[in-house]
């Protein structure tokens, strides 16, 4: 989870508590969403009090007064009570959803009918200010947050693109019967269209090769063909997929490889790569370490 910045995320705080009215929100931790957010806004408390005394002037004998101007968004005055409920208004003033948003988008993708919960983000960033009531500490919070953010964003990939990786695991596992298709150990598949002769490369080998890469529905997604020109590349600056059929492969080989997706990007999406998705290459492995 990117550590996000001080100011942003008080004034996330501040736009929230304008909803909650004075009091402070009580946790109510029922699901993993429900205790991410509490953890997130614990964790972002962390340095606060730092900056409110050190940058903004706030005694801290007052932080009542200050969750009072985060919740209201008021105006104040210049004495010490006043100066801590100014500082709440000046965060209130630089109110945006840009910090809820973005752990959104970072959780829950494109989904934008899921959102953390805001009630148990206030209640562990108030908890965590005012040092009074929290469920666990700061540290902790942040290993809690980042451990739950991954999961749920592992359950929410497996609900949008598990249809990917059933699709790859399928066509391998038909591929796998026909004739001419071999298997290697880690599951790439390969078919040899020519027989090469030459030397076969280390993972550390610097190669020559033409290449065109599929998905599953035919869709080139890149291709050295295409531009006319080979690649020169160290076999293992790639993914692990292809490092492991080009260092099986002799030189002069023409091969179509079989990638399963955990050997491609697996959950991470490039370009119109989707997350989970299998790629199938036909690689030309010209010459072992070419002479520049």
């Amino acid at each position: 989870m990117k550590k996000l910045m001080f100011v942003a995320v008080m004034a996330i705080a501040a736009a929230a508590f304008t909803g909650c009215g004075n009091s402070t929100p009580k946790a109510s931790l029922k699901s993993d969403v429900d205790t991410m957010s509490y953890a997130i806004g614990l964790a972002q408390t962390q340095g606060l009090k730092e900056y409110l005394v050190g940058s903004l002037g706030v005694d801290t004998a007052y932080m009542a007064e200050f969750i009072k101007g985060l919740n209201e968004g008021a105006n104040a005055g210049d004495n010490k009570k006043k100066a801590a409920y100014y500082a709440g208004i000046q965060i209130g003033q630089q109110i945006s959803t840009r910090m809820i948003k973005g752990i959104n988008h970072e959780v829950f993708g494109d989904d934008s009918t899921k959102t953390i919960s805001m009630k148990n983000f206030m209640a562990g960033f108030v908890a965590g200010t005012t040092g009074k009531g929290a469920l666990m500490t700061v540290d902790s919070a942040q290993n809690v947050a980042q451990a739950l953010m991954q999961a749920i964003k592992a359950r929410e990939m497996e609900k949008t693109y598990g249809p990917n990786k059933e699709a790859g695991e399928k066509f391998l596992a038909a591929n796998a019967k026909k004739d001419g298709v071999k298997t290697l150990p880690s599951g790439v598949q390969y078919k040899v269209i020519k027989e090469g002769t030459g030397a076969i490369p280390a993972d550390t080998s610097l190669v020559k090769v033409h290449y065109e890469g599929r998905l599953l529905n035919d869709s080139v997604f890149d291709s050295s063909y295409k531009r006319g020109e080979p690649i020169n590349l160290r076999c293992n600056q790639t993914i692990k997929g292809w490092t492991d059929a080009m260092v099986h492969m002799p030189a002069g080989s023409i091969w179509e490889v079989y990638i399963p997706q955990d050997l491609a990007y697996g959950e991470r999406e490039q370009g119109i790569i989707k997350p989970f998705s299998m790629l199938i290459f036909k690689i030309e492995l010209l010459e072992v370490n070419p002479k520049k």
